[in-house]
């Protein structure tokens, strides 16, 4: 009995001289390298400066179905407080996205007429303003086109499966 008591007692005194060692361990190196909260990047709530996802211009061309993937991903997301600005801008993102996958797809871009067509509409109302305001401003084009493809797309799981 003494010896269990005894052998507890010291690995709980182990323990607790390790986590205190580990807690008060300072690192050599530079404090200035230590991330701190405010060095962090944040992601943006505000409607005015959303957080985006990459250009389309620096993202390589995927297959037909990854990019459609990425756009059903938004089906059951909506413009809510805090969320709009980039839910707005990941749909935006995601057709053309699927846009540039159609038109390197080996089907050809005549295969995809009819949503490479909607995404075209899209961009006549649209224009080149992706700015919140303005995406928001046609956020029932921008809805209405992604669920026009998708219909079209699930009429053609051929090119997604």
């Amino acid at each position: 009995m003494f010896r269990t008591t005894t052998l507890g007692s010291i690995v709980t005194v182990m323990a607790l001289a390790t986590f205190s060692v580990s807690c008060s361990t300072v690192s050599e190196a530079d404090p200035g390298d230590t991330p701190t909260v405010a060095s962090l990047p944040e992601r943006s709530a505000s409607p005015t400066e959303p957080a985006t996802p990459p250009t389309p211009d620096t993202t390589p061309v995927e297959k037909v179905r990854d990019a459609f993937a990425g756009l059903q991903a938004t089906l059951n997301e909506s413009c809510t407080p805090g969320n709009c600005g980039y839910f707005l801008n990941r749909v935006h993102y995601e057709l053309h996205r699927l846009d540039r996958a159609m038109k390197a797809d080996d089907k050809g871009p005549s295969h995809f007429a009819e949503p490479i067509r909607l995404i075209e509409k899209l961009d006549t109302e649209v224009g080149s303003d992706e700015s919140f305001e303005n995406l928001k401003k046609h956020q029932t084009t921008l809805i209405a086109t992604r669920d026009k493809i998708n219909v079209w797309m699930q009429g053609h799981p051929d090119d997604y499966r």
